[in-house]
């Protein structure tokens, strides 16, 4: 349960159309059912408690961390605990999950069970069923309680993000990926480099703000908050010539950071060069930053300086950006 619960938290970090809503759902299923489970582990943990093993102190390490994240997903999920320590409560509840893996791992190594012929028997199944019938109501309550309480967390985004400053440019949140930093762009030097079936060329950002093509768009923060904006700028399938062979997309930062998209989504990319009818601001992307509608924020590349389409297929990248 905790790898199904693990699977559908990274799945819920990459969701960012509603027909994934799924994803979110079933990873506050498995919440429940992990819940649903504790009274059973924990006689299991009074048993093991009982042997003189150095061990136990990271067997009760991961029971800490395992209570822990649950909690702070609980809080998060409720509205009533939005940040710890100064920090998005859904960054500590996935930080903390990340903690688990290697301690799971080595539980999972350390504790080993032979798989047995009744694992898979009819009582072993009954339970099973009980169990997800049991997550499905707890879970089904829980939302009903949230909204029927009025708790903040009954005005979620699907992916359980909250709204922060719609249509107010000037508060929007300002959050880069890991480690990046803002860079300080030169306008007059910059340029943007595009590499397509045309060849190799460069524009100036005065170039760029000859377009004007208008797009409200939501910008979802893996940090936990979104954004409604109005977008100004250039349709990628207006800048940029696929040319034959195109299979994906690749944008690039000044910071090194870059992404791939696949090809049919270029008419859907929108390069913008405002937000809300004024000049991008140095920490939301200036010059120029990408608006990808249906994706979270971490697709929506900032300080853009080279666009390429490329015959590597879209997926030929990490999971979640690295550089």
């Amino acid at each position: 349960m905790l790898l199904l619960a693990f699977g559908t938290g990274v799945a819920t970090v990459a969701i960012g159309s509603p027909n994934g809503a799924w994803v979110a759902i079933g990873h506050g299923i498995c919440g429940m059912a992990v819940v649903l489970l504790i009274p059973w582990k924990s006689r299991v943990v009074r048993g093991g408690l009982r042997r003189a093993r150095l061990s136990r102190w990271l067997s009760l390490l991961l029971a800490v961390l395992a209570l822990f994240t649950l909690i702070a997903g609980l809080g998060y999920a409720t509205g009533l605990v939005r940040s710890i320590a100064g920090k998005p409560g859904v960054w500590v509840h996935i930080a903390v999950a990340l903690l688990l893996v290697p301690l799971v791992v080595w539980h999972v190594w350390a504790r080993g069970i032979r798989p047995r012929r009744t694992d898979l028997s009819r009582r072993t199944l009954l339970r099973a069923g009980v169990l997800a019938v049991g997550a499905v109501g707890l879970y089904t309550a829980a939302v009903a309680a949230i909204s029927g309480l009025g708790l903040p967390g009954a005005r979620r985004r699907f992916t359980g993000s909250y709204e922060t400053a719609s249509f107010r440019p000037d508060s929007m949140p300002s959050t880069s990926w890991l480690f990046d930093a803002v860079p300080a762009v030169d306008p007059d030097r910059w340029r943007l480099t595009i590499k397509d079936g045309r060849g190799r060329r460069e524009l100036t950002l005065a170039e760029l703000t000859t377009f004007d093509t208008h797009v409200r768009a939501t910008l979802d923060c893996t940090s936990g908050w979104y954004s409604h904006q109005d977008w100004t700028g250039v349709p990628l399938g207006t800048l940029v010539d696929r040319g034959p062979g195109t299979q994906s997309v690749y944008v690039h930062s000044v910071t090194g950071y870059w992404v791939r998209f696949p090809g049919h989504n270029l008419d859907s990319l929108l390069l913008a060069t405002q937000m809300g009818g004024a000049p991008l601001s140095a920490d939301h992307g200036f010059p120029v930053r990408l608006v990808a509608p249906g994706r979270r924020g971490y697709w929506w590349v900032k300080w853009v300086d080279r666009i390429e389409v490329q015959t590597a297929p879209s997926w030929w990248q990490p999971p979640f950006p690295i550089g």
